[in-house]
This record gives structure tokens, sequence and C-alpha cells, in this order.
């Protein structure tokens, strides 16, 4: 009897960990949103500083790359069954449509803009939300073949030299961050381990200092629109042939940088750490405070066109995501951003969806 009680109870203590949030991918996709959040909240500013512009280059370099190889690593075991495609459904496409509807509200009454709801024309952030949908489809695609990451840098490079590709689904940035995502699904857990030593901290922390000195040299000579991956190089006013050793090069220096960033990860438990799980709702949120901000002319006050005001902007930016990202905030929008809709659903699919609930709660850490 005791011997059955005691293999009871080591039985309940290995199924939380079996199904234990890695504190390490918590930790990255949280700093990872706030570089985003706060390298949004520098665009009406940048103008005003050298030392801000090379800093938003350093960080537009590898914020997205970043994020995307995490969703990458996270989406390696998606394979178009129903229980997973429930998942895409109500965690990606959902989100999408109510928030690019909203959006488009948002720009209207308070913006003043002539904007038509169009779930073709992601506007502004709800871009990565299309991607994430198309990319996540694709995962299988790059299990089979031999070379996914040369064979979807391809992609990229024809994208880069393809302007008749037009706006639809803001395929460019689909097609352009598709190699990323491809790169996440192809890394193992000890490609991770090798980052979090303590000479690639070192090393990591050095790469850095150069990448912002190269940045300050390059403001005045470098065109930011590369960065974003939306345009090809004939949208940007550059030769054709241009565009793909562009992507080679922002490629190769988007996985360094993001190397990096992972290596100066914390990989134990921190006060952010659970913030790691609502990532996706600082993401789709923090867009109405950057832009409401410039909307109501908040950034027309010439003290925040000062480094001390670039400053505060920056720590207010980042508390308000860290808000957004808290427990609160998720349980009041959980119905929209991760909805269950099991309404929607066969019941037999609604019933898996239940037994597998912890699995559910892992693969959150995938958005």
């Amino acid at each position: 009897m005791a011997w059955s009680v005691s293999r009871k109870a080591v039985g309940a203590a290995r199924v939380p960990q079996m199904f234990q949030r890695d504190a390490f991918f918590d930790n990255a996709k949280y700093l990872a949103i706030v570089l985003v959040a706060v390298a949004h909240s520098w665009e009406p500013l940048k103008g005003d500083s050298r030392a801000l512009q090379a800093a938003y280059l350093v960080v537009y370099a590898f914020h997205m790359p970043a994020f995307i190889v995490v969703s990458g690593f996270f989406s390696r075991s998606f394979d178009g069954s129903p229980r997973r495609l429930r998942r895409l459904i109500t965690g990606v496409v959902v989100p999408y449509v109510v928030f690019e509807t909203a959006y488009t509200l948002f720009r209207r009454w308070v913006g003043g803009e002539d904007a038509d709801v169009s779930l073709l024309d992601p506007w502004y952030l709800t871009w990565f939300l299309c991607a994430l949908f198309v990319w996540r489809l694709t995962a299988p695609v790059w299990r089979v073949v031999r070379w996914p990451v040369p064979i979807a840098l391809g992609v990229a490079m024809l994208a880069s030299v393809s302007p008749a590709i037009g706006d639809d689904l803001d395929l460019q940035r689909v097609l352009q961050f598709l190699p990323f995502f491809v790169l996440g699904t192809c890394l193992r857990p000890e490609h991770f381990r090798l980052v979090r030593r303590r000479e690639a901290r070192v090393a990591a922390a050095a790469v850095f200092a150069g990448a912002l000195g190269l940045a300050w040299w390059a403001v005045p000579r470098m065109d930011t629109g590369w960065l974003y991956h939306a345009d090809s190089a004939q949208e940007l006013d550059r030769p054709w042939w241009s565009g793909p050793p562009t992507q080679l090069a922002l490629f190769g220096c988007a996985v360094v940088l993001t190397a990096c960033f992972l290596a100066l990860v914390p990989g134990r438990r921190t006060w952010f750490t659970p913030l790691g799980a609502g990532t996706m709702y600082g993401y789709l949120l923090h867009g109405f405070l950057v832009k409401g901000a410039d909307y109501l002319g908040w950034y027309d006050h010439g003290p925040l066109h000062s480094p001390g005001g670039e400053v505060l902007v920056s720590v207010a930016v980042g508390v308000a995501v860290t808000l957004m990202c808290a427990s609160p905030v998720r349980r009041a929008l959980r119905w929209v951003v991760e909805p269950r809709m099991e309404w929607a659903f066969p019941p037999e699919a609604v019933q898996i969806a239940r037994e597998r609930e912890r699995e559910r709660e892992r693969e959150k850490a995938a958005v």
C-alpha cells in the first residue's frame, strides 16, 4: 500500500515537470517584446539624435528576427493535425481579425485617417499574425526538405527583387523574414545551450558594443527601409541586383545579434519570467499606446526630444508593455487573444483539446 502511494506521488511530481515552461525562453520572449515596443516608441524621436538612430538600427537588426526564431523553435512540432489547426485558428487567425479591425477603427476615430477595414492589408504590427499563420502552415515542409535554411534564404532573396508581389497580407515581410522562422524550426535545445555559456556572454557584450559603433557610422549612409523587410530593392529606389546580397548580409547580422541577445538572456527564473507567457498581449496592445501618443501630439513636446526625454519615453513604454503582459490583462482579454471557441469545433475535437490542456499550456510559448 505504501509502495502504491509512493508511486502515485512520484507520478504526480513528474507531471508538472513534463509540461513546465522553460524560464530561459519566457525571459527571451519578454525582453524581445520590450525591445520591440521601445524601438517603436523611438520612431518619432530618432531624427533628433544620432545616438538614438544608432541604437534604433541595432535593435531593428535583430529584435523581430529573435522573436521569430523562438517562434519557429516552438513550431517544430506543427504537423497540420486537427488539434494544432484548431490552436492556429484560435491563437492566430481570430486575434488577427479582431485586432486588424480594432486598429482600423482606432486610426479612424483617434488618428482621423480615412481607413477602411481590409483583412488583406495588415496595418502596423498585425502583419506578424499573417506571417505566423503562413509560416506555421509551412512548418511540415521544412522538416522534409534537405536544405531548409538555404532554400528559405533563396525565397527571401527572390522576394527582394520582386516588386510585383504587392502588399496583400504583407507578403514581402512574410517571405523576407521566412529564413528566421525556418532557422528556428531547425534548432534544438543544445544549440541554445551553446550561447548560454559564460564565454558567449562576454563575447556578446563586445559584439553589441561593436555593433553600436558600426551603427553610428552607418546612420547617414544606410536606408533603414532594408531593416523592415517590407519592400523590394526597386521599391526602395535601389538597383534590383542589390536585393539578394543585402538580404544575405542582413540575415548574417541578425543571426549574430540574435545569438548575442540570447547569450545575455538570464536562464534562471526572474521576476519577469511569468510575463513571457503574455508577450502576444504586449505585442498586440502596445501599438495603441505608441500610435495614440503620436496621434494626440504627445511627441510634439520639446523636452521629449532631449536625451532625458528619450530615456523617459523608453522607460514609460517598457513599463507599459510589461503591464500589458501581466496576468490581469491576460485574464481580461483572453477571450479575444486566446479564445477557446469550443462552439466552433466538433465535439470530438473539443474533448481532445480538454484532455491535452496541459500540452496546450506548453504550446503558448510558440506565440
